[in-house]
């Protein structure tokens, strides 16, 4: 197992990213080329910089892969909220994603703190 598999943030956010996934695989094919793409990458970066900065021996570069993640996060709140907005998700469904992403943001801050 890879250190990186072990931290609750990358099992959250691989989780997260199934979902975003499948949600923008049920979008509107117009919206799915621009918006779905766009969410659908920000969603898989969050994922692939903690596996990178978990294979990372030296504090300054764990934490700077960690910062990218966080940053992925916030790109994720942005869009699903042009999501709601658009219509393609419900009040419900984006407040569970929302409060998705906000504890992931909340873990790498910690992660990067300690």
């Amino acid at each position: 197992m890879f250190p990186f598999e072990r931290l609750q943030v990358w099992v959250k956010s691989v989780n997260f990213a199934e979902e975003i996934l499948n949600f923008v695989d049920r979008m509107d094919r117009k919206d799915s080329f621009s918006l779905g793409e766009q969410l659908r990458r920000a969603a898989i970066s969050i994922s692939n910089n903690i596996a990178e900065g978990g294979g990372r021996n030296n504090k300054k570069e764990k934490i700077y892969f960690y910062n990218i993640a966080k940053g992925s996060v916030y790109e994720v709140v942005n869009l699903i909220e042009i999501c709601k907005r658009r219509g393609y998700l419900t009040e419900t469904n984006h407040k569970r994603l929302y409060g998705d992403a906000e504890e992931m943001a909340k873990m790498l801050s910690g992660l990067m703190g300690s």
